[in-house]
């Protein structure tokens, strides 16, 4: 008996325990905790100057390093070489936050820890195994550091500052004694990575937006853009001379040491970067570079000034394995990858976030994010962003690996040679399309690398017909690292890929408090914003007849006596479509073209909600009858891609110290650890990757139904890319052919299946399994009146 209540005491005690503990932890939403959102410090201060760009126009967290038992990361306003009040941070295993008064601000995403001194080297800050953090006052050393890197001739001592507008300094790590050695050695802008290996010091930047007049004899090496295609670059510098490397946009450097730099000076290096076709994957090995290909997952990175990368890495992720983030996808990356070993680089998802930074700490992978900005964005009152915490099998619940990028894109061909290789290890569905201009017909050779040794086999040969189209569809089963082309006669040739990945089919049950556009019960109906005068999120609730407005903190608990905004709220929220729809489709129009998407139901045209709105920085969500689509500031509509159709009933939505916010939540929800309400309003919360979980996309359209269509005008585009099973029924009142033309690569259109249609008839035609193409339109050799109805299921 004394021996059972000792048991129960022990277990009572345990679970107290258990239970206090529980009640000390932080709240995590998605692997997000909110309390550990970073802002810019200043800008709620009275008298501090509100101003779309500068000192809190962005808040990306550029750089998070494991160190000295804690986890430290520096965050960036734009384009402040000279300081800003952004800060150095710290976070203990209980994650409690520490802001370091040594703080400079800036514009910093470099991170090196050099071996000789044990010290992390971060912007322009040198912390010791102790934590204590000295400083390189920008007064001394002015600068948006961008990367640091061991030193050529005297690493135990000294290593390389390299900044964005391409200046290059040398540092003591003991006196931190500062000499310039270059101002702007190469051409290109937006300075990336810089990393030491095999005797070179090789620097990228990804841009060609000037910051200040330059000219060729300024220059150690290279020439200013000769063409569209000279963006950025590639250099090497060997101590006494510039090299460069390649005139393309490229940014991260790195190699198997990662930040702790090249083991050995016959370790390899690598580079990422990319040009219109794809993604580039530089390798300098035994002194020799070589190129491979692989796909974007989106086209929102794509721009001249290479504005919109915040740092794509090559980076550790612990138990030896490497993580890869470049152009919306994420792979796992091995640490060997060489010439002679190429394999086991595999996609591992398609992503919305905007990750500067990666790392390993405490047995999780943790994410930085470049988040909410007031960058043309005035939905937003301030710039904020958070970390995301989680395991190698978490990244895989996220968007399939969807992408597309080819070798060759309207590229001058000699025949008999060799394109680059392209990867085409891991992805589910895959279609390749090919095109040429030479007035006989050309035949592809596919070859394949299949165990990743460069050793190239033939694996298929596609004969296109004189200035024609063809696509091949890669069987289910097939398997190879690397696939390239060859032709056999000279010409100006396409070949694009498009991958298709594996989708999350079924909504996850995360979402059950949101109302499903079926559904009759009340809702509620809230306008979101990020609040400019605190930290706190702003709702006014427009469900009723009296607006009620309120205030939600970090805890996600309503704030006591917030003062009414709702003046305030009406007029920065006033939702205001920005499309149309008429009886085929929903249309969309920007400065990139018009173009049409699917409909779900005609329920989402009976009550008013937020239909565009930035997520992450530079880049927005389109929320239109019941699917999210991701968009480009720069790129536009026409490289659009769908993330996924939740058929719910949402209201706005937003992003918050780090998390998704979604409004449209049943008013009968119950707390599930996404809906947190206070009284009957409540709001769901999430991570921006969750949206994936909504379900593929699905929805159905045309572009046209019942019009009168004149002989070859083509109809408008109508979006493919994204969506798995397709299929598509025509109808006609005369006798008519309609040929179905796909643009796969934003530049054109080809001619993809001519259809036979008899009057009064439907004509049914299901798309190949695999097939995928980013736009599909029609045009008929008559004219007639026609429907040409596409469904995605």
């Amino acid at each position: 008996m004394k021996n059972k209540l000792t048991w129960i005491t022990f277990a009572t005690s345990l679970l107290m325990f258990s239970n206090a503990d529980a009640q000390k932890k932080p709240l995590q939403i998605s692997g997000v905790y909110p309390h550990l959102a970073t802002f810019n410090e200043s800008w709620a201060l009275p008298g501090a100057a509100k101003k779309a760009g500068g000192d809190g126009g962005e808040n990306g967290i550029g750089a998070i390093t494991p160190w000295a038992g804690q986890l430290w990361m520096v965050t960036y306003s734009p384009h402040l070489p000279k300081g800003s009040s952004d800060k150095l941070y710290s976070i203990d295993k209980d994650l409690k936050v520490t802001i370091h008064p040594e703080s400079i601000g800036g514009t910093p995403a470099n991170r090196m820890i050099h071996k000789e001194s044990n010290q992390l080297i971060t912007s322009n800050y040198f912390i010791d195994d102790k934590g204590k953090v000295r400083v390189i006052p920008f007064t001394v050393m002015p600068g948006r550091m961008t990367a640091t890197a061991r030193h050529l001739t005297d690493p135990a001592n000294m290593v390389y500052f390299y900044d964005m507008e391409g200046m290059l300094y040398e540092t003591n790590v003991h006196t931190l004694a500062v000499k310039k050695l270059f101002h702007k050695p190469v051409p290109g802008w937006h300075g990336k990575g810089a990393y030491t290996s095999q005797n070179q010091l090789v620097v990228a930047n990804n841009g060609e937006e000037a910051v200040f007049k330059l000219k060729k004899e300024d220059l150690e090496a290279g020439d200013l853009p000769k063409n569209d295609e000279d963006k950025g670059v590639l250099a090497s510098w060997d101590g006494k001379t510039w090299k460069i490397i390649e005139r393309r946009q490229f940014t991260d450097v790195t190699g198997p040491g990662g930040i702790y730099g090249a083991p050995d000076d016959k370790s390899p290096l690598w580079s990422i970067g990319w040009d219109k076709r794809s993604v580039l994957l530089k390798l300098l090995d035994k002194g020799q570079w070589y190129t491979y290909r692989m796909p974007k997952a989106a086209h929102t990175y794509d721009h001249r000034g290479g504005w919109y990368t915040e740092w794509p890495r090559i980076r550790e992720v612990g138990n030896g394995k490497m993580l890869m983030d470049m152009h919306g996808m994420i792979y796992d990356f091995p640490k060997t990858f060489s010439r002679s070993n190429s394999a086991g680089i595999v996609p591992v998802n398609s992503h919305l976030r905007y990750i500067p930074d990666f790392c390993s700490w405490n047995n999780q992978i943790v994410i930085s994010t470049d988040e909410t900005t007031v960058l043309e964005n005035p939905m937003a009152g301030r710039s904020q962003s958070n970390l995301w915490f989680g395991k190698w099998d978490d990244l895989k619940t996220w968007g399939g690996a969807t992408g597309w990028g080819g070798p060759w894109e309207n590229d001058q061909v000699k025949a008999g040679i060799a394109s680059d290789p392209f990867l085409i290890k891991g992805f589910d569905k895959k279609t390749l399309h090919l095109t040429h201009d030479a007035a006989q017909p050309v035949s592809f050779t596919i070859q394949i690398d299949k165990s990743g040794n460069n050793k190239w086999i033939d694996y298929k040969t596609i004969t296109v017909p004189g200035k024609g189209y063809e696509y091949f569809i890669f069987p289910a089963g097939f398997d190879a690292n690397w696939v390239r082309l060859k032709t056999d006669k000279d010409c100006t040739a396409s070949a694009f890929f498009h991958f298709t990945g594996k989708m999350h089919v079924k909504k996850d049950p995360m979402f059950d408090a949101i109302a499903d556009i079926t559904d009759n019960g009340a809702v509620n109906a809230n306008l979101i914003r990020p609040a400019g005068h605190n930290k706190n999120l702003q709702v006014l609730n427009i469900s009723g007849d009296k607006k009620q407005y309120n205030e939600i903190d970090e805890k996600l608990q309503a704030v006591a006596n917030a003062a009414d905004s709702t003046a305030q709220m009406e007029r920065i929220l006033a939702l205001k479509k920005i499309y149309t729809i008429d009886e085929a489709s929903v249309i969309i129009n920007d400065k990139t073209g018009t173009f049409r998407i699917p409909k779900t139901s005609a329920a989402y045209e009976t009550f008013a909600s937020r239909d565009r709105r930035e997520t992450e920085s530079e880049r927005f969500m389109l929320n239109i009858q019941g699917t999210f689509y991701e968009v480009g500031r720069e790129s536009g509509f026409i490289a659009v891609r769908p993330v996924a159709t939740h058929n719910k009933r949402i209201t706005d939505f937003c992003t918050w110290r780090g998390l998704l916010v979604l409004s449209g939540t049943k008013q009968n929800a119950k707390p599930d650890g996404h809906y947190f309400a206070n009284g009957e309003n409540g709001l769901w919360y999430g991570g921006i990757d969750d949206l994936w979980k909504l379900g593929k996309p699905v929805g159905e359209g045309g572009v046209w139904k019942n019009n009168n269509v004149k002989a070859s005008t083509p109809s408008l585009p109508y979006l493919m890319t994204g969506y798995d099973r397709k299929s598509v029924k025509l109808t006609s009142d005369v006798d008519v052919n309609i040929t179905l033309e796909v643009d796969f690569d934003l530049s054109g259109f080809n001619k993809f299946k001519t259809i036979r249609i008899p009057a009064g008839k439907t004509v049914e035609y299901a798309f190949p399994e695999g097939f995928s193409a980013h736009w599909v339109r029609a045009v008929a050799d008559k004219d007639c009146k026609a429907t040409v109805w596409f469904t995605y299921q």
